[in-house]
């Protein structure tokens, strides 16, 4: 940001395990600046977390003790300080967590997560995506679901999260890609076979009992008959999510569902649910958690 800009009325942070972003807001939810980097939470010391986020932000600081608002795992137990999950059934942002910060010009706040106490499970920075996807639809009662490595089904209703399923989907696709027998057939990178794909969710679906004998056929199939590495990928995807979309069945069967992820996972998970009879919606991950950040701002009473 330039001195001849407007300084920024807030600050939005995304920071996950991974990545984080940030971004110079105004008032009313309109983007400045915006920067991003690969110091996650899990390659930042406990005692760096200000320092680095204050080299990401620095510029944008004019005005004395600006609103920062972060969502993610910045406020898990390895992170800057842990903010204390909400449990369900409850409003997807609530009470916000604020930070002591060392340098007087910025007033850090973390969103926390929520948790679930029967079937247990957590959820931490999705929570904000729900938040902002409730901003547009208030009335949204139905089901959200957020791919990604964690990939998690949310019950909505009447403004609340009523109950939430986590997935490792996209953890174990990676772990088996690159650290089991399956990555000789597999490959790095490339596109799915869309008819490998859907024919191994239906499968899958249909017979989940199957999953680890399937996931050799990959192997032996590309042995034997020498399958592409896009058709190997494709039915090792497809498998993982027919799996998924089994155990989640209680969630999507006779639902409104809306995805909210980013746009190739959507794709992925739109094939899925349309062979499955279910049409959902597509929202942008980056658009929806910057309007739940902003509905969190304006929470503050800033």
């Amino acid at each position: 940001m330039q001195s001849n800009l407007t300084y920024p009325d807030w600050i939005a942070v995304d920071w996950g395990t991974s990545n984080l972003r940030v971004w110079a807001m105004t008032a009313e939810g309109e983007i400045l600046a915006e920067n991003a980097s690969d110091q996650g939470m899990s390659t930042v010391a406990p005692d760096e977390f200000e320092v680095t986020l204050l080299s990401h932000i620095a510029p944008w600081l004019g005005n004395p003790n600006t609103p920062v608002i972060a969502c993610g795992m910045v406020g898990a137990r390895q992170g800057w300080v842990e903010a204390p999950y909400r449990a369900v059934p409850t409003t997807p942002v609530g009470d916000i967590f604020q930070v002591p910060c060392k340098d007087s010009r910025i007033s850090m706040h973390i969103l926390p997560g929520l948790k679930q106490e029967r079937s247990v499970d957590v959820m931490r920075g999705e929570e904000t995506q729900i938040a902002g996807y409730l901003t547009d639809n208030p009335e949204f009662d139905g089901i959200l679901c957020l791919p990604g490595t964690h990939t998690k089904w949310a019950h909505i209703s009447a403004g609340e999260v009523v109950s939430f399923q986590t997935f490792m989907t996209g953890e174990l696709f990676d772990l088996l890609s690159h650290q089991s027998v399956l990555r000789h057939s597999i490959g790095e990178g490339g596109g799915l076979d869309q008819e490998a794909f859907a024919g191994a969710i239906g499968d899958t679906i249909s017979r989940p009992e199957a999953v680890a004998t399937q996931l050799f056929k990959i192997r032996a199939v590309d042995l034997v008959h020498g399958a592409h590495a896009s058709v190997s990928r494709a039915r090792l995807s497809g498998i993982l999510l027919g799996l998924e979309l089994a155990a989640a069945r209680p969630y999507w069967l006779g639902q409104s569902v809306a995805l909210i992820g980013p746009p190739a996972l959507n794709a992925l998970y739109e094939t899925a649910l349309l062979a499955q009879g279910v049409a959902p919606t597509l929202h942008d991950m980056e658009n929806i958690t910057l309007k739940g950040l902003t509905a969190a701002y304006k929470s503050l009473g800033q």
